[in-house]
């Protein structure tokens, strides 16, 4: 018997991976988000479709697990500098837009006729957004670092406390506790959040680096190790009460100082990307499509009230504390769609005996729409905020305070705009600056730039897509603006950032020469049509630069970073 169902859930599992390969090839051909896809995939396979997904506890743990280790890479690189320098806007905005959401949308509940408890708990449903959607979002198009990024992500967290008060508290009442009993529950979690706190500092201060040394010389036990960490504090954040979310997030950071964290994070990218398969599939079967029909009026309104509203709060709250509009814009859309806790928080209210299930598929149809509209936004944010820009002129202080001095130039005349302070870009600085040319290095992850400052270089923070940050930087003079920015690839090749630097340099009618880097043929092919005057290809000049080496007989201590195609063209 035991055999046969292990048998049945293992066709199970291979007919969700076909099917989730299939949808996600075919909206990979249609150029549509994946989550979009697996989200789908979801409702195809759960109970009001084919059926296929009924294994619900064996989904969940590799959706958990997904989950534990997606918080897991962000903690693995957070910057506490960061966080304690973004804490304030952190908590404005994610409390902000808590306060707004409920408050607004238990108005809006009134008006459509809701009585005063179901608007209540439709308008705290509302607030909570999908904190592991978000970091895969940002995650994917390589923005989870970005200011905008860590802002979100700063946020996310502070709601995602909010959350785990909000279900204490209804815990509590669903078992008959009032008042103080309530009060004690969630003083009882923060005093086990502020061990846990200790613990991990003490971790981080005495055992992290010698335990991570020692295990690093079994690459395949560091991994395991890793996984092991990861589900560990995630659980014991779920057995704590404030959750596997923060309790993941707080593995990663008790690693992040270790020397090894880029090893461990580039091991684990593609058992996560697969593991969170099964929660998308998850969040999909758990949309219940019989109960939606009624709903759809309202559902559109609220949806709406999600879409525009939460992303407005969050740029007028960061415009009035002196963040530049784009940032502020970028990190509002983060908020623009609800949580797969807001059906949690939903359930337990019906279970308790406070709601219907009529609002339980209110909920969850405001969930599926806003899940899928908000995927499009941040894939598509830049392109968007083009389209906006015009209008947001009143979210934005006539002095971005908060943002200006971290990106204002030091001269006023460059030789070379550098695009990207990565490895690579750093290496093309290098090389540039021993040949006396003058390099302004520009950067939109924090990092990055105090990496590059502290070794020598002039840098300013700010985004390469940006029109109106390329307005203010020193062109006039440079003769070249070089993009080392890294390629990935999101499925939207029009809202390409070198794609979108050459245009908006062309606009400044900037009068130098563009390089861009690529790695493939194609997308350099692309890069000139679109006016690149030199594509640089890392990896092909690199195996150039090698062969040639070996070919010449070049002894080791000839052999420095090698020069990138054209890099002599740059420095006459």
């Amino acid at each position: 018997m035991t055999e046969a169902i292990s048998g049945y859930i293992f066709y199970e599992v291979a007919a969700l991976l076909v099917l989730a390969a299939t949808a996600g090839f075919i909206g990979l051909l249609l150029r549509q988000p994946l989550i979009v896809s697996f989200i789908a995939v979801g409702i195809l396979a759960g109970p009001s479709m084919l059926d296929i997904a009924r294994s619900d506890e064996h989904i969940d743990l590799l959706a958990e697990l997904g989950i534990a280790l997606l918080l897991f890479l962000v903690g693995l690189k957070l910057d506490l500098n960061l966080v304690r320098t973004l804490g304030p806007v952190a908590l404005m905005t994610g409390l902000g837009q808590v306060a707004f959401t409920t408050v607004f949308g238990f108005l809006i509940g009134l008006a459509l006729g809701f009585d005063a408890v179901m608007s209540l708990y439709i308008a705290v449903a509302l607030t909570f957004s999908s904190t592991i959607i978000i970091v895969k979002l940002l995650s994917d198009k390589r923005e989870i670092d970005s200011l905008h990024g860590r802002i979100a992500l700063g946020f996310l967290i502070v709601q995602d406390i909010v959350v785990v008060l909000a279900m204490i508290v209804l815990s509590a009442i669903g078992v008959g506790a009032a008042g103080d009993a309530a009060l004690t529950d969630v003083l009882i979690v923060f005093g086990y959040g502020a061990l846990m706190l200790v613990g991990v500092g003490l971790f981080i201060r005495f055992i992290a680096d010698p335990l991570v040394e020692r295990l690093s010389q079994a690459p395949e036990l560091l991994v395991s190790f890793a996984i092991g960490w990861a589900a560990l504090l995630a659980a014991l954040g779920h057995y704590l009460g404030f959750g596997k979310e923060l309790g993941g997030l707080l593995a990663g950071v008790s690693l992040a100082s270790t020397p090894f964290r880029e090893a461990i994070a580039a091991r684990l990218a593609s058992l996560r990307d697969f593991l969170l398969l099964f929660f998308f599939i998850a969040l999909g079967a758990s949309l219940d499509l019989s109960i939606l029909g009624a709903s759809i009026g309202p559902a559109i309104i609220f949806s709406l009230f999600v879409l525009i509203g939460n992303p407005l709060i969050v740029l007028a709250i960061m415009g009035a504390m002196g963040y530049r509009k784009r940032t502020g814009f970028l990190a509002g859309l983060t908020v623009a769609q609800i949580s797969e806790f807001s059906l949690i928080f939903m359930a337990m209210g019906v279970s308790i005996g406070h709601v219907a299930d009529g609002a339980m598929g209110l909920v969850t149809l405001v969930g599926l729409i806003t899940i899928a509209a908000s995927t499009y936004m941040i894939t598509y944010s830049h392109q968007l905020y083009r389209w906006v820009e015009p209008v947001l002129g009143v979210f934005e202080r006539r002095s971005a305070g908060r943002e200006e001095d971290a990106w204002k130039p030091h001269s006023a005349h460059y030789d070379v705009i550098l695009f990207g302070l990565g490895r690579y870009g750093l290496a093309i600085g290098r090389e540039l600056e021993a040949s006396g040319q003058s390099i302004l290095g520009i950067d939109f992850n924090p990092v990055a730039v105090r990496h590059a400052r502290k070794q020598g270089f002039d840098v300013a923070f700010g985004d390469a897509t940006d029109p109106e940050f390329l307005a203010h930087l020193p062109l006039t003079g440079a003769k070249w603006a070089i993009s080392a920015v890294p390629e990935h690839d999101t499925g939207v090749t029009h809202d390409d950032p070198r794609r979108s630097l050459i245009r908006s340099l062309g606009d400044l009618k900037f009068e130098g020469q563009i390089a861009v880097a690529a790695h493939s043929e194609d997308t350099a092919d692309r890069l000139r049509k679109a006016g690149a005057d030199l594509v640089l290809l890392p990896f092909r000049d690199a195996a150039s630069q090698a062969a040639s080496l070996v070919l010449t007989d070049t002894t080791p201590t000839d052999v420095g970073i090698p020069d990138p195609q054209g890099q002599k063209e740059l420095a006459s």
